[in-house]
């Protein structure tokens, strides 16, 4: 009785040939040759029922046969698969912690049985001919090379950089008015490939990236204290202890001076009351800054400079701009 062929394992392999095909099914004895089409392979017989052959190099969907001294089996399909080749990966980088979806472009990628990152395995979530979409593994800030295998073989690789997350240490200034426009300077880590900066939930404008260690953004409108974040491919930063929060401020104002004048010669103890006055940095007499305590945030003690006979304009600045002028009187 001939040979009978009943399955193969694998049943597709690469067009180079070489791999160890398992043939199964009955009758193996007397088994002069094993084909791939008409090509001939080489074999060995491990009982009546197996046989280990050896794919000859070829194309497409081809019959494996078993010929034997009783006759030649039935043919069995046995499919050449193309080496899957690899032109793009979208994005080419992310983060150390993994996760983020990676589509990888190219051709001969169906059927893909893994995508490499280094010898860290992927998750393949979905796959064509020309796409395989892959959840990247996490790995340390370094280059990693990616490959797919199929089938057909394993792929060209191609680079992938992971990079490490944001970190932020300082704000400068960390404090501003509620309108928008106020430059601040970022400084932490990592921030070269900065994509955006957020306060709170408001994107800021006017992104410049100084270095890898600095940041230049324009604050977005707000109110009440935010914390200030960066993203990049690496992920989005945390905020340090007190370090990354930006607080938005009322812009001072001045409503009156007790007194309201003084001597020449200075040296008079004025109460200034208003509003917005906690974070003052600074007040004037006209154009003479002066010594002062911000006593509340309605109330600022401030000792009158000595200036000429007349009236000068007093102002408080704070990091939400400076105040209205006020009249202060220097009388002889």
């Amino acid at each position: 009785m001939a040979p009978v062929v009943s399955s193969l394992d694998p049943n597709k392999g690469p067009i180079a040939g070489g791999t160890a095909v398992t043939i199964n099914g009955s009758g193996f004895t007397g088994v002069t040759a094993v084909k791939f089409g008409t090509v001939s392979a080489s074999f060995t017989v491990i009982s009546t029922s197996q046989i280990i052959a050896t794919s000859p190099a070829g194309s497409g969907t081809v019959n494996v046969t078993v010929v034997a001294t009783s006759g030649t089996s039935n043919g069995f399909a046995y499919a050449y698969v193309a080496i899957p080749v690899l032109s793009s990966l979208a994005p080419g980088r992310g983060p150390t912690s993994g996760g983020n979806t990676v589509i990888v472009t190219g051709t001969n990628l169906s059927a893909a049985t893994s995508v490499q990152f280094n010898t860290s395995p992927a998750v393949i979530t979905g796959n064509s001919a020309t796409q395989v979409t892959v959840t990247a593994p996490a790995a340390p800030a370094a280059p990693a090379v990616v490959t797919v295998t199929t089938a057909g073989g394993a792929s060209n690789p191609l680079p992938y950089f992971y990079i490490p997350a944001p970190t932020i240490s300082l704000l400068s200034p960390d404090k501003g008015p509620l309108s928008a426009g106020n430059t601040v300077t970022i400084t932490g880590s990592n921030l070269t490939l900065t994509s955006t900066v957020r306060f709170g939930a408001t994107a800021a404008t006017g992104v410049t990236v100084d270095s890898d260690s600095q940041v230049i953004a324009n604050a977005p409108s707000g109110s009440g204290s935010v914390t200030v974040t960066v993203t990049t491919p690496g992920g989005t930063s945390t905020p340090g202890p007190g370090t990354a929060y930006y607080t938005y401020l009322v812009a001072p104002a001045v409503s009156s001076l007790n007194p309201s004048s003084g001597p020449a010669l200075g040296g008079t103890t004025v109460t200034l009351t208003g509003s917005g006055l906690t974070f003052a940095d600074e007040v004037r007499f006209g154009s003479v800054p002066v010594p002062f305590t911000a006593v509340s945030d309605t109330q600022i003690i401030a000792v009158a400079p000595g200036g000429a006979p007349g009236t000068v304009t007093v102002v408080v600045r704070t990091p939400a701009g400076t105040s209205s002028g006020i009249p202060y009187q220097y009388v002889t």
